[in-house]
């Protein structure tokens, strides 16, 4: 499904998480160790999403595609099904997204030669915790704990990767794929916790062609709750019951 120019339609909300391979380098030591020399880059291992409002949460790893006979490092079909991904998304949702998530998908687009995907707006659930609350941890499996919501798979550490990229372990593979696919379904339910707190989400309304929907969540069931003042005018405030988010209408100008 291409992503649609024509208003009055929700936007399509692509939550995804990637898990990549690590870099191979060459050292004299073990203790505080400079690395000499890289003897082999990073790439995607799996790739795992969900469109919110749908019930599948999907995976995709480099064992599914065809090159993985010739080539076991060769990701560039993966990678253009995250293309895919991203070109049909309207929103994207991922977790550290604007640190990590988001730069390597990019950075493998530009190595395989694909151009930049449709412009998409993104909601880093990392950013959106730093900056409105003060847990100890801001991490996907922490803020999980902290809301009492479904927690991430126990990897058992760098072994699950050693077991996928050096061994081409099949149960190694099953297991990450499955630990992927565990952290989109924690992402979500994070993202929705969050929802009501996030001032800057894109705009539902922009995209159904409402105007005085719940901006974060769509929702037409909201209430008005007096007024908001500023030096310019006043602004009716609304609260969604659906999402528990706020939102103000047009100014009247004083």
């Amino acid at each position: 499904m291409k992503k649609s120019t024509i208003k009055n339609r929700k936007p399509r909300i692509l939550l995804y998480d990637l898990e990549t391979a690590y870099t191979v380098g060459a050292v004299w030591g073990l203790y505080e160790q400079n690395v000499a020399t890289v003897l082999r880059d990073p790439y995607i291992l799996t790739v795992s999403w969900k469109w919110y409002g749908e019930k599948k949460t999907q995976v995709m790893s480099l064992p599914d595609f065809s090159t993985f006979k010739k080539d076991q490092r060769n990701d560039k079909e993966l990678v253009q099904v995250l293309h895919k991904l991203f070109d049909q998304a309207d929103i994207i949702i991922a977790h550290n997204g604007n640190g990590f998530d988001q730069k390597w998908s990019y950075g493998r687009f530009a190595i395989h030669r694909l151009n930049p995907p449709s412009p998409s707006k993104y909601v880093d659930t990392l950013l959106v915790s730093r900056n409105k609350f003060k847990f100890n941890s801001n991490k996907l499996n922490d803020l999980a704990k902290y809301f009492k919501l479904p927690v991430k798979i126990e990897t058992g550490g760098i072994d699950l990767w050693v077991g996928c990229i050096e061994r081409n372990d099949p149960k190694s593979w099953a297991k990450m794929c499955k630990y992927n696919k565990q952290d989109v379904v924690v992402l979500e339910a994070v993202y929705e916790v969050l929802l009501p707190f996030i001032t800057n989400h894109p705009n539902y309304n922009l995209s159904l062609g409402t105007t005085h929907n719940c901006p974060n969540c769509g929702s037409s069931d909201v209430i008005k709750r007096g007024f908001t003042n500023s030096l310019s005018g006043t602004s009716p405030r609304y609260k969604c019951k659906s999402c528990g988010s706020w939102s103000c209408g047009k100014k009247i100008l004083r």
